[in-house]
């Protein structure tokens, strides 16, 4: 089995759903036995500093720097467990000395093979403005539609503020799951991308049955598929 590497930090609380995860689906019944990962978590705030500055070139050299010790440490391939980095992903992919995992395309895989058409999107406001997600789907048919401004904003503000230091609330939730139904009014959405590796802490069902692609889980499943090989 492949060695995995994992970029963690952004956050450590979806960090630790990852592992959690990961030796979970790979772990066999009555087994012990458990697979070899390796963690770099970094700075989050570091992190998101340079998303908000735009400082694409330093994130870039950050990510790979990670990705290269992680490398050294033995790591077969690598991915980064947070969905706002990927604004830059192509850039480190070309970059790394291991190969990468992308949330981006492991998303797209289970939202055709789901047979969704138009879907929202949820995430920091890095996420939804950038909307990096949107050209790989319309490639392949599918539009991507985020809320609207001040839904966005109420979005990031109760990720920053509650759910990425493991406050949950369920007057967050529902205001979570109101955004969502507007959306869907609004929208005509048939399903939700929750793009931020957060929000499946708090998010595990729509009640108006719009499925809810949680970004860690399908990341989870391109990992265990590429560390068996």
């Amino acid at each position: 089995m492949k060695k995995i590497g994992i970029i963690g930090g952004l956050g450590p609380e979806s960090t630790i759903d990852y592992y959690k995860r990961i030796i979970e689906a790979l772990r066999s019944a009555g087994s012990l036995a458990a697979p070899e990962i390796i963690v770099y978590s970094v700075d989050i705030e570091e992190v998101l500093g340079l998303v908000a500055r735009q400082e694409w070139d330093l994130l870039t050299a950050l990510l790979v720097a990670r990705i290269e010790a992680l490398h050294r440490a033995g790591a077969d391939f690598a991915a980064i467990s947070a969905n706002t980095p990927h604004i830059v992903f192509d850039r480190v992919r070309a970059q790394a000395p291991i190969p990468l995992v992308s949330i981006v395309t492991a998303t797209l895989d289970a939202a055709r093979a789901a047979g969704l058409r138009r879907v929202g999107l949820l995430g920091t406001l890095f996420t939804m403005q950038a909307n990096f997600f949107a050209p790989p789907f319309a490639d392949q048919g599918i539009s991507v539609v985020v809320p609207a401004a001040a839904d966005q904003g109420y979005i990031h503000e109760k990720l920053m503020s509650e759910i990425e230091l493991g406050i949950i609330r369920d007057e967050t939730r529902e205001g979570l799951l109101a955004v969502i139904g507007r959306m869907a009014a609004r929208e005509g959405i048939d399903g939700v991308i929750l793009g931020c590796t957060e929000l499946p802490l708090i998010l595990e069902q729509s009640p108006s049955g719009i499925p809810l692609l949680n970004t860690t889980a399908i990341h989870v499943e391109g990992i265990v598929d590429y560390a068996r090989g």
